[in-house]
């Protein structure tokens, strides 16, 4: 069965810790990292889409483009809202190829609660680039763009949002720079039989 909100890879990040779009490296068999996100989440939801500030991909996918001049994932967030018509969606980093089914499948469990998010949270803390978020979170949202204030951390303190904890990190792995890409691309290859 697959969840009836979208999901949304978020991919437009500059990567400078990475030196070059991690978005765009090869990982687990696949062209890109975006792609293997893509891929991965289309067997579980039944619209999956890329977020970006250009079409960059090689590979195709529904893309939604943010229009705004600053960078940032709540750039990202206002964008999707203002471009699906849905009250929820979910949304994951593409530099987290980890987060499982189990991590989605607990988020999911609270998507019709009344919450404006519903976050992953480990003991180093929020993982906002891994939640649902709802329309109902777009004033808060706006406001936090008006007064230039990009730090989803702070976004999510000012509004009804629930955390999920998870115990294991691992799964929560960022690909910032070329240690971590490095590591996580051994990682995948001791999955295969």
């Amino acid at each position: 069965m697959k969840y009836s909100i979208p999901a949304v890879i978020f991919a437009g990040g500059k990567s400078s810790r990475m030196g070059s779009d991690k978005a765009l490296l090869p990982f687990d068999g696949y062209a890109t990292l975006a792609e293997y996100q893509y891929r991965r989440l289309q067997k579980y939801f039944h619209q999956v889409y890329l977020s970006a500030k250009k079409q960059k991909f090689p590979f195709d996918a529904p893309l939604i483009l943010d229009t705004y001049t600053v960078s940032s994932p709540l750039v990202g967030i206002v964008s999707l809202f203002e471009t699906l018509d849905t009250e929820a969606v979910f949304i994951l980093s593409v530099d987290a190829p980890f987060v499982d089914t189990t991590v989605i499948g607990k988020l999911m469990q609270l998507q019709h609660e009344h919450y404006d998010a519903v976050i992953a949270k480990t003991a180093k803390g929020l993982q906002p680039l891994c939640g649902i978020y709802r329309r109902t979170i777009l004033p808060a949202a706006y406001t936090a763009l008006q007064e230039n204030n990009h730090r989803l951390g702070k976004l999510l303190h000012g509004v009804t949002s629930q955390t999920v904890h998870f115990e294991e990190e691992k799964l929560f792995s960022n690909l910032n720079c070329p240690d971590e890409y490095e590591n996580a691309y051994k990682r995948t290859l001791q999955l295969v039989p």
